[in-house]
Parts: structure tokens; C-alpha cells; sequence
């Protein structure tokens, strides 16, 4: 498998919209802070923004929001933030990971986790918190499989019973 993470670039707009359409419905987000009116490339400068950490705004934490590709194909998309605000630290943890539909089942979350946690490692993040919601089984697998300790399940504000893992230094 030749999947890689990178950041998103202005020729993946068209890739990338239809994939955010393709999770509609879903609860998930193919594209994290993307406006249906916001032009493609003010997205791309914002994400650029988000991994440089300058001029963020209140409440936002220095993360690398990037796709995932095999073969030039866009597989889905993950997000690794360098540091946690409140909300963070308590649901969203450091990395987020999502497939598109399409492409499920093929092992590209357990490479993305792993590219994810490197990369995280990289930046000098230590313990790592990565969360999924107690239902979502597939998601259970990959961050176990990856080296993921469970810690505890919790519920959030709505009841949504939700696990959190921690990946020690």
C-alpha cells in the first residue's frame, strides 16, 4: 500500500468537495472548517494557517488537517493536532481520521492512524488522546491495533457514549 498524508493543495478542490458530499449525512466531515461558500483556495491558506500555528483564532489549537491519497486518489482525511484546548482534551484528542465511504476496509485508517501518530511525534507531542465513539467498532479495531490503550468510556453532553485511548511516549 502507498498511502500517504499530505496537505491539501489547490488541485484537490474538485476530489475533495466530492468527498465531502459523499459524507453528508454521516455525522463526519471530509473537510474540517470548509464553508460551502468559501473559495477552495482561502480554504487551502487556512489550512496552512491551522499547521502554522500564527494568528489562529481563539480557541483553535495548531493542527495539520491533511488528506490521505493511494495512488493519487483521495482516501480520506486526518487531522493531527499539536496541542489540546478544553474540548480536546476531553472528546476531540489529538488525531481525528476519516475514510471516504469508497474506500473503507482496505487497512488506509490503520496506515493513516500510524502516519498520523508519527507525524504528531515529530512535532514533539508526547502521550497522544485519541478518541472514538463507543459504537464505532471499525474505529475501536484501528486505534487498538495500532497500539491504542484504552482508558475509559465516557458520554458526551448528548449521551454519546464515546472511548478514549492514549498512546504513551
Amino acid at each position: 500500500m502507498a498511502l500517504r498524508i499530505r496537505p491539501f493543495t489547490l488541485d484537490d478542490e474538485a476530489a475533495s468537495l466530492a468527498a465531502e458530499e459523499a459524507f453528508a449525512g454521516s455525522g463526519f466531515s471530509f473537510l474540517i472548517w470548509h464553508e460551502p461558500e468559501m473559495p477552495w483556495s482561502t480554504y487551502v491558506a487556512q489550512m496552512a494557517t491551522m499547521e502554522s500555528g500564527e494568528g489562529l483564532p481563539a480557541g483553535k489549537v495548531r493542527a495539520a488537517n491533511w488528506v490521505a491519497e493511494v495512488d493519487g486518489v483521495l482516501v480520506g482525511t486526518i487531522s493531527v493536532r499539536f496541542a489540546l484546548n478544553d474540548f480536546l482534551a476531553t472528546r476531540g484528542g489529538h488525531i481525528g481520521y476519516a475514510v471516504h465511504p469508497e474506500h473503507r476496509r482496505r487497512g488506509y485508517a490503520t496506515e493513516m492512524l500510524r502516519l498520523g501518530i508519527d507525524l504528531a511525534r515529530s512535532q514533539g507531542v508526547g502521550d497522544l488522546l485519541v478518541t472514538c465513539n463507543d459504537d464505532n467498532l471499525g474505529s475501536a479495531a484501528v486505534i487498538e491495533r495500532c497500539g491504542g490503550v484504552l482508558e475509559s468510556v465516557r458520554h458526551d453532553d448528548q449521551g454519546v457514549p464515546f472511548r478514549r485511548y492514549w498512546f504513551y511516549a
